[in-house]
């Protein structure tokens, strides 16, 4: 498999799995399920002492896949990802330092934005690639729309209420390239070794946006 770019990933996966890990030994199997299913991008979330860890072990044992941080919420955060083998940074909302830190460091940084003047900035700041969070409290697929006629060169990763029932729907706008998703990497299963389970439920997200299209 070629190394992946965030760019490269964003054509081919529809959705970028938002993972929660509780425990580091479990890093490796999520990743081996989740690319078993053809998904091959993982967002650890920074919610867990575990995920430092994990982002370092999923980095090293997996260097063709893409592995990233998210829910960073500080420049110290920025630089402890980016330090443990981060190849992207994944923010809910804008913070200056974390934006200048993933520039400074050459690493693709993805703010989440809501409304227009967030976008705005964003696109001062020369990102084009943006999250859309919480994307069912926020609008859903109306803003989006919106939101996309408005800003035709700004590509929208909504995150936050989506899940396999309205995957298509998000999917079907303009400008979204991608989802993020918790439904992927559910608590139970991974506690409890299922991870046929978390496999099952890449399959499906993938043969979703293939019939989209």
């Amino acid at each position: 498999m070629a190394k992946l770019t965030l760019d490269t990933a964003l054509q081919t996966v529809p959705v970028i799995p938002v993972i929660v890990l509780d425990r580091a030994t479990d890093a490796v199997p999520v990743a081996e399920a989740l690319i078993a299913g053809g998904i091959p991008v993982f967002e650890i979330t920074l919610r867990t002492e575990a995920a430092l860890s994990a982002i370092g072990e999923i980095a090293k044992r997996f260097p063709d896949a893409l592995t990233g941080a998210g829910t960073v919420l500080s420049k110290s955060q920025a630089t402890q990802a980016i330090d443990a083998g981060a190849q992207f940074i994944v923010s809910p909302g804008w913070d200056d330092d974390v934006v200048d830190t993933a520039i400074a460091a050459e690493i693709p940084i993805v703010p989440g934005v809501v409304t227009p003047s967030e976008v705005q900035r964003a696109r001062r700041h020369g990102l084009r690639l943006l999250k859309f969070f919480p994307a069912s409290l926020a609008g859903g697929v109306p803003m989006l729309k919106a939101l996309s006629a408005v800003y035709s060169d700004v590509r929208f990763v909504p995150t936050g209420g989506v899940n396999a029932k309205n995957l298509t729907d998000y999917l079907s706008v303009p400008n979204v390239v991608a989802c993020g998703g918790s439904w992927l990497t559910p608590a139970g299963p991974i506690a409890e070794g299922r991870f046929a389970e978390i496999t099952r439920l890449a399959k499906e997200a993938r043969q979703i946006a293939d019939d989209v299209g």
